[in-house]
């Protein structure tokens, strides 16, 4: 279908145009050509064929810009070999998209059971119906000793010393599409569950070499991200100047603002991901009240964190896309109690994992020029649904992908 009209009870473009009673959207060759009031699209648009959802509403669809789906989960979650490794990857995305997520951030950084380069993973990513960017990564994890992979040497194991070589760092930077984890500044458990081994969060780099490594990123015009928990190397994160910090466990209100000035991004990430307690919904309101445009991320595939109280899972079992909603609510509700407007709400799963992807222009809002990536669903995703099966319809680039009687 070229051009059609889709009406619907409301959209919430997360755009200068807030909410829309009574809205309809104009898709033409899969872009948004118009969003207003249904009386108003019809009179100018009769010629189209219309979509009628007025039971529904319509919102952009979900983006998930820290994740592991392609490298880490095929293995994490199935018996797979090399030969089907990309099979389950490809299963993995289309989880994502039946969660109503159409664009993710993805970490690459040297699967040791592998012998994938990123370049790989673009090429099997290439045709499908989902916005894939990759973050070129060096990971460090601790379980009986500190292990540190990186995307550019591949499955060999590398010395701590060779993180801060100049032609890897260039080659890291080079290779990076959006500022994902690049660097590991301190070291989580290997299993993501929060447990205080000895080496757990201890620190990677110097401030001298992350200054050093943050400068050949911005020369090459790169932004960096880093992974990072606990006061003091978030605080080292910010005197770097690093442009967007994930996780951030254990900021506190002193960083939030000190961030804040600096316009640093951070992605909160509820399930856990650090030796430290992760991103509390009281957390991610302090952030937002301080204007950090922050995103919320499912750094899937994760087991959650089994000492917080605002998770509602009652096991370890790993969880992936299918919980972004489900780990957003309670943060997403506690704004709303204090009056912000659903469409800033909705933007910590849209329009700001977008802007940390550096795709702010091409999707997370539904505006005129932008790429007709939206969601038909029974309520706003992640505010007033928790539920993939009330997500009714996805699509992506104007066609429909996922579809629910």
């Amino acid at each position: 279908m070229k051009a059609y009209v889709i009406k619907a009870k409301k959209i919430v473009t997360v755009s200068k145009k807030g909410s829309i009673e009574n809205g309809a959207m104009v898709v033409r060759f899969g872009k948004v050509r118009e969003v207003g009031k249904w009386e108003m699209i019809k009179q100018q648009f009769a010629d189209l064929e219309v979509i009628d959802c007025s039971n529904h509403i319509i919102t952009p669809s979900l983006v998930d810009c820290h994740t592991h789906l392609l490298e880490y989960g095929p293995s994490t979650l199935y018996p797979v070999a090399n030969a089907t490794h990309f099979m389950a990857g490809n299963a993995l995305l289309l989880q994502a998209l039946l969660s109503g997520i159409t664009a993710i951030g993805e970490q690459i950084s040297g699967q040791p059971q592998g012998d994938f380069s990123i370049e790989d993973y673009r090429e099997v990513v290439r045709s499908l119906p989902i916005n894939v960017s990759f973050a070129a990564t060096s990971i460090s994890t601790y379980l009986k000793t500190i292990t540190t992979n990186n995307s550019i040497t591949k499955p060999k194991d590398i010395e701590k010393g060779d993180l801060t070589n100049p032609m890897l760092v260039f080659q890291l930077a080079r290779e990076s599409d959006y500022p994902g984890e690049n660097l590991f500044i301190n070291v989580p458990p290997a299993n993501f569950i929060m447990k205080q081994g000895p080496k757990a969060g201890e620190f990677m780099y110097t401030i001298s070499e992350l200054k050093d490594i943050v400068k050949t990123f911005h020369t090459l015009n790169k932004k960096i991200g880093v992974h990072v928990a606990g006061e003091e190397g978030i605080r080292m994160a910010l005197e770097a100047n690093v442009d967007v910090l994930h996780h951030a466990h254990g900021i506190t209100t002193e960083l939030i603002i000190l961030a804040a000035i600096q316009g640093t991004k951070i992605v909160a990430t509820p399930l856990g991901g650090t030796h430290l307690p992760p991103n509390s919904p009281e957390n991610i309101v302090e952030l937002t009240v301080h204007n950090i445009p922050v995103s919320i991320a499912t750094d899937a595939y994760l087991p959650p964190d089994p000492n917080v109280s605002w998770l509602p899972f009652q096991d370890q079992k790993l969880r992936g896309p299918e919980v972004l909603m489900e780990i957003a609510h309670p943060a997403m509700q506690l704004l709303k109690q204090q009056n912000f407007d659903e469409n800033k709400i909705l933007a910590l799963l849209t329009a700001n994992p977008a802007q940390i992807l550096g795709k702010e222009k091409l999707f997370g809002s539904l505006a005129k020029g932008m790429d007709a990536n939206f969601l038909v669903s029974e309520g706003i995703p992640g505010l007033e649904i928790t539920d993939v099966n009330k997500i009714k319809a996805v699509y992506y680039k104007g066609e429909k992908v996922i579809s629910r009687n």
